[in-house]
């Protein structure tokens, strides 16, 4: 299937350095400052994941000159819970950005889905030979009553989306190829009890939040070897992934020119890299650790500014791998 990314867009919440407010979030603060984070950006209250979806899409098709009358696709990923429940934020994007004659389709499997939706657009091109014009968003907007953006997770989260509009036959930023490899094991992993429909909420009682990170060997029943295991395998399965990926086009690991990852903390990227055999140049460690975690929009928002900052040549093969709750791991080569 050969369809290319055309045209780039974002919008951000407001960047705060971590140092300024991490104690807004936790007491913790040697844990935070060993994350290498510098700075998140925080949406102001009122302004809502579609918002920053809104947004970006509108500055991505402005770049690509499209009408968003002429899409034939709109696909949003987002990792957090939109703003209401029985609702589906990727119409409400379709209708609000006026592109009307679109498919609509959302994928909430966290951050993986930044990663997986070029696939889904590759098989959307391909069943629907009359589509010629995608627009992909990735967003995150934390729910804050629910997750603490510093403290749930080893990564401090971001509000903000990224946007890009796939052309089928476009030159550039080419899709070759997907994989994802997926592991139920772990689907109950960050699960809130409370809230859905096996446990509604009731009678105005707040929530418990999410489970946070040092309270994951609670799931493994406290069981060490178990545990481990599963640090060890989140890596593991990069590698496996993005090498999958590779061998689909008869490519190997070694012919990256960037490995664009998750925007995970300084000591995971570190040995990520090590792992892939990739100089930690060639990744996306800086921009992650000055900008934060966004979720979905990780990848769209990394690439937009790798293309900016001058880092992609002509045939450059480009990996963007990661994992996302579920637990997902996914990797798409693009080429340049």
């Amino acid at each position: 299937m050969d369809y290319g990314l055309m045209s780039f867009g974002s919008a951000l919440g407001e960047p705060v350095a971590v140092e300024d407010v991490a104690a807004q979030y936790t007491g913790d603060l040697d844990r935070i400052r060993g994350y290498g984070y510098r700075t998140v950006h925080r949406s102001p209250d009122g302004v809502g994941l579609t918002d920053l979806a809104v947004d970006a899409a509108r500055a991505a098709l402005d770049e690509a000159g499209t009408d968003p009358a002429e899409l034939d696709l709109v696909v949003l990923a987002i990792t957090d819970i939109p703003e209401y429940l029985y609702w589906d934020p990727a119409a409400s994007l379709q209708d609000r950005i006026g592109a009307h004659r679109a498919e609509a389709v959302l994928l909430t499997q966290a951050c993986v889905g930044g990663i997986s939706c070029f696939d889904l657009v590759a098989g959307r091109f391909a069943t629907h030979p009359e589509y010629q014009r995608a627009l992909v968003v990735g967003a995150n907007r934390t729910c804050e009553p629910y997750w603490n953006r510093m403290y749930t997770n080893a990564l401090l989260f971001s509000d903000g989306a990224g946007a890009t509009v796939a052309g089928r036959g476009h030159p550039r930023l080419r899709w070759r190829a997907s994989e994802v490899i997926s592991d139920g094991r772990y689907a109950d992993l960050f699960r809130m009890e409370q809230g859905g429909a096996a446990a509604p909420f009731r009678g105005g009682r707040a929530p418990d939040p999410a489970r946070d990170a040092w309270d994951l060997m609670e799931y493994f029943d406290y069981d060490t070897e178990r545990f481990q295991e599963f640090v060890g395998l989140m890596g593991e399965r990069v590698c496996q992934v993005v090498a999958q990926a590779c061998k689909r086009i008869g490519a190997s690991v070694p012919d990256l020119a960037r490995v664009v990852l998750t925007n995970d903390n300084l000591a995971t990227l570190t040995k990520l890299a090590d792992r892939l055999g990739v100089p930690v140049e060639r990744t996306n460690l800086d921009i992650s650790l000055e900008r934060g975690h966004f979720g979905a929009a990780d990848h769209i928002l990394d690439l937009q500014y790798h293309r900016a900052a001058g880092h992609f040549a002509d045939g450059d093969l480009i990996a963007l791998a990661g994992m996302g709750r579920g637990m997902h791991w996914g990797c798409t080569l693009l080429q340049y």
